[in-house]
């Protein structure tokens, strides 16, 4: 009860009411971090592109984004360990840079976060559908199970924080065993190649360029490691943040990063036939594998499994993204914010969570053209190497220029903080282009013009009309913080009370 009572006042020196329920531990703000970023998804949506691009030899691409990306979230790490506020990229750059800056970076946060929700339940409609059915999938089918997944995150995040918290550790443990219990049974029992096939692409390539092929899947190996900054929306839900979130947000991190290495080799070494997967003949290396390699009663069981870990990835995406908005709306930064800034009886955001959910579901009409559905997961990872990109070069600059003391935070690199912190923008420069570069190879086979430009283009629109905003509505001027919490109960929370 201490620790609460002085969560809540330090709470209140950054001019906020304690609105949300603070009960979560430093294992459920891990299993949130862990879920969202999820070593099932982040393979499935970058295994087939890897092979195609670099051959077998597309694992040290991984290898290069997990460095890469460990300096980005060590950097985030010393900021939320510092400002224990929820809202995450947003409270910060607008601290560190000022409202202007902040309400941007905020905004494309936003876009790419519900992007990312309508990317996993995209994917994860794949495997129900798998589950139930062999037959081929039909857009219009593929769309209606990708707004079932997006129902049953929104549904089960509407109940509260504790049924969340028991969903997430249903999660991680999926997580172990599609991951790490069936990667060691393949590397102990069914490996088919030397581990000197990591080191050959077998003729893949960009252009008939190994490298260029290894610059390609490094764009591609990015995705698999985005989501470790969900931790820092749930800092007014954890007790002691300063302490809690950090550790959770590098704990995670690397618990996904060692998951999603010893995955990769696994598949990669039990294949019998890594030439197909390169050919693009094995469209699914990861399920070709696991089921080869175990045999055919594995298939149902491990389709579980899988959709069990997408289901927990889509609920925790959904978690972070309500208190996203819920903490924009709370300082008056959105259209109709008195109304997204709603708290219900249970301490939710529940109008952020439901407005949230809604926005992804339409962007699952774009799955009616695969084109269309392909330009939307380019901008998710995309948008968020920029976003990355932004907060490393807004705490850089504010360190170097004393802005930003960051031994005030629990965590305390000193001067590795800054070398850490430069390298970061370094990786992230070239990431972020690399990312956002335009490649016919990675745009859907008769794609247009847009969507091999996409990051670019849907960057740039989304960028105007946040400029246009700012310019017209003045959201950054408008100071932080509320007198009085606001507290309503949802219609469904009326009927429980009556």
């Amino acid at each position: 009860m201490d620790h609460t009572r002085a969560d809540a006042g330090e709470l209140a020196e950054y001019g906020y009411e304690q609105e949300l329920r603070r009960t979560l531990s430093p294992w459920a703000v891990f299993a949130l971090g862990f879920a969202t970023i999820s070593p099932v998804v982040g393979i499935y949506a970058v295994v087939q592109l890897g092979f195609v691009s670099a051959g077998p030899a597309w694992i040290w691409a991984v290898v290069v984004a997990f460095l890469g990306q460990l300096l980005v979230a060590t950097v985030y790490a010393e900021l939320s360990s510092q400002f224990p506020v929820t809202g995450g990229v947003y409270q910060w750059v607008r601290r560190l840079a000022g409202p202007r800056l902040g309400w941007l970076v905020g905004w494309i946060y936003l876009a790419s976060a519900i992007a990312s929700l309508t990317t996993v339940a995209y994917l994860g409609a794949s495997w129900l559908h798998l589950l139930v059915s062999d037959a081929a999938l039909s857009p219009g089918t593929h769309v209606l199970l990708g707004v079932v997944f997006i129902a049953v995150a929104l549904g089960i995040n509407l109940l509260g924080v504790e049924p969340v918290k028991h969903f997430l550790n249903a999660g991680i443990v999926a997580e172990g065993v599609a991951s790490i219990a069936v990667s060691v049974v393949l590397l102990l029992f069914a490996r088919n190649n030397g581990f000197g096939i990591l080191f050959d692409t077998l003729g893949a390539g960009s252009g008939g360029s190994a490298a260029a092929g290894f610059v390609t899947c490094l764009a591609v190996a990015g995705w698999a490691f985005l989501g470790f900054d969900a931790t820092t929306q749930v800092a007014e839900e954890t007790r002691r943040p300063r302490r809690s979130v950090p550790r959770a947000l590098l704990r995670s991190y690397l618990f996904v990063a060692f998951t999603v290495l010893l995955t990769s080799i696994a598949v990669t070494l039990s294949l019998r036939s890594p030439g197909d997967a390169v050919s693009g003949k094995t469209a699914d290396p990861v399920f070709e594998a696991v089921t080869r390699g175990l045999g055919d009663w594995s298939e149902k069981p491990f389709i579980v499994v899988v959709l069990i870990a997408f289901f927990a990835c889509a609920i925790s995406i959904q978690t972070y993204i309500g208190r996203a908005v819920y903490a924009f709306a709370r300082d008056r930064q959105l259209p109709f914010s008195a109304r997204l800034a709603v708290v219900g009886r249970r301490q939710i955001p529940w109008v952020s969570l439901t407005a949230t959910a809604v926005l992804a579901g339409l962007g699952l009409v774009l799955g009616l053209n695969g084109n269309a559905a392909a330009t939307l997961i380019s901008f998710g990872s995309g948008g968020f190497y920029l976003i990355f990109l932004t907060v490393a070069l807004v705490a850089l600059v504010a360190r170097l220029r004393g802005r930003w003391d960051p031994s005030a935070g629990e965590l305390r690199l000193g001067r590795t903080g800054l070398v850490v912190n430069v390298l970061a923008v370094v990786w992230l420069l070239f990431e972020a282009v690399n990312i956002a570069w335009p490649r016919a190879e990675l745009a859907p086979p008769g794609g247009s013009w847009v969507q091999v430009w996409a990051v670019i283009v849907v960057f740039s629109v989304l960028l105007v009309l946040g400029l246009a905003y700012v310019l017209t509505a003045k959201p950054h001027t408008r100071p932080p913080g509320r007198t009085t919490p606001s507290v309503t109960v949802p219609a469904t929370e009326e009927v429980e009370a009556s």
